[in-house]
């Protein structure tokens, strides 16, 4: 699994001019999912995230968490992580899990972590999307479970 994760005041997701999603103080996850994927990467990746010391502290530090800060998270559905732009001009998404498995492992990761008691907001799969969201940093990272 792929998540473009970034520390956000808020971010909201619109669906054919309705508001589906939306957070304030939190991260903007944009989750691919890859075709080798399993729970196991969905629960790391959960994992890894909550606990992510991002926020800063009173000394300016990124020392807490979002439990710790009282944030949300909304997480967005982003076959496009798994693009191969090696060849040619056109992105290969042969990499990306077909849409089933990515629907049922981006729900397990949606719940995983809202049942470490984090609010969770989504946009909706496989739809047309519109994300807004104001990025404070900017702080953006990139996590990789086929790196760990």
């Amino acid at each position: 699994m792929r998540a473009c994760v970034q520390r956000v005041s808020r971010a909201k997701v619109v669906v054919e001019g309705q508001v589906v999603g939306e957070i304030g103080l939190g991260l903007l996850i944009l989750l691919g999912v890859g075709h080798r994927d399993t729970e196991a990467e969905a629960a790391k990746l959960a994992e890894k995230i909550v606990g992510l010391r991002v926020f800063e502290d009173q000394q300016q530090k990124m020392n807490l968490s979002i439990s710790d800060v009282g944030g949300a998270i909304l997480v967005v559905s982003q076959f496009t992580l798994f693009a191969d732009c090696r060849k040619g001009r056109r992105p290969s998404f042969t990499d990306a899990a077909p849409p089933q498995l990515a629907e049922q492992l981006y729900d397990r990761f949606v719940r995983l972590v809202a049942d470490k008691g984090i609010p969770v907001a989504t946009g909706q799969f496989r739809q047309y999307m519109q994300v807004e969201l104001v990025n404070e940093g900017p702080v953006t990272l990139w996590l990789d479970t086929a790196e760990w």
